[in-house]
């Protein structure tokens, strides 16, 4: 399944099975009494533009290089990236915020008892909720792409929201309420540290911040490794969205004719591009040795 396919089916499924629980939680939350219900399907309707940011953003960022961008579009999924982690961000505060007034205004036994078809809207919502979030982070690993594991991210904090509404939700039928509120405030730090990692994440790669010590380290090694590599006198990484550019300066033997210089440079360069898929280009300058 080619790269376009496999987006719209993530973004298919993500939109679709968003759709259906913003349906059924919102009923659950009016028939079953429970605002906590209600506040969970308004979080679910905010996926579904999540999921639209990510499909947007990643079919940009596969627009082939033109006039005015010669470099590409990869950076356009990091602009998704953000947006989402900005949304993640708002949806973790507005929880802990919720948790924080109704633990201060203590008004717990004016609250409805909710029924059991809340209960077991909070049920269903974890379970889709997390089975959506490992399909969608399934497929952001394969495409190696940073908006869909946000995606990925933003179903599983709908799932932690549901977590709160579940113990709210048992918590009023047992007679303790103020478990809910609780329950928010511990799930709004959760999601606040992922939304901090994907929005540090995104703006590294916007930054053209240099890959980690250890890629370098192995990357320099297989470059050493070639034939004909005398040196490898330089090498700098830098990410552009999801893909990385190389700049290495190899050392080969100073005697050789420019025709078989650069035609090793060439072999190293067709041999990193292969090993390394997430390398979008590398630019190799050749020394005398």
């Amino acid at each position: 399944m080619d790269e376009k396919k496999i987006i719209r089916q993530i973004s298919t499924v993500g939109i679709a099975g968003n759709v259906a629980l913003v349906a059924f939680k919102m009923y659950a939350g009016i028939a079953g009494h429970s605002p906590a219900m209600v506040s969970d399907a308004v979080h679910s309707l905010s996926d579904v533009f999540a999921t639209l940011i990510a499909f947007i953003g990643v079919r940009l960022s596969l627009k082939a290089a033109d006039e005015q961008h010669p470099y590409g579009h990869d950076r356009m999924e990091c602009v998704a990236s953000l947006l989402l982690g900005c949304i993640l961000l708002a949806t973790g505060v507005g929880i802990g915020i919720s948790g924080v007034r109704t633990i201060l205004a203590g008004h717990y036994d004016q609250l409805a008892v909710p029924s059991r078809i809340a209960l077991i809207a909070a049920v269903v919502s974890i379970v889709v909720k997390e089975a959506m979030f490992w399909y969608t982070r399934y497929f952001a690993k394969k495409l190696n792409s940073s908006a869909f594991m946000a995606d990925a991210w933003h179903h599983r904090s709908d799932a932690l929201s549901s977590v709160g509404s579940l113990i709210g939700i048992g918590g009023a039928m047992l007679g303790a309420p103020v478990l809910e509120p609780i329950a928010c405030v511990a799930i709004c730090l959760c999601i606040l540290k992922v939304a901090y990692d994907i929005l540090k994440d995104a703006v590294e790669k916007m930054l053209d911040t240099a890959c980690d010590e250890q890629y370098e380290a192995d990357l320099g090694s297989f470059i050493k490794a070639q034939e004909g590599v005398k040196t490898l006198d330089k090498l700098r990484t830098r990410k552009f969205g999801n893909r990385i550019y190389i700049d290495a300066e190899i050392g080969v033997d100073g005697e050789l004719r420019l025709r078989d210089a650069h035609a090793i440079a060439e072999r190293v360069h067709n041999a990193v591009e292969k090993q390394y898929p997430n390398i979008k280009h590398i630019m190799i300058h050749e020394n005398p040795a």
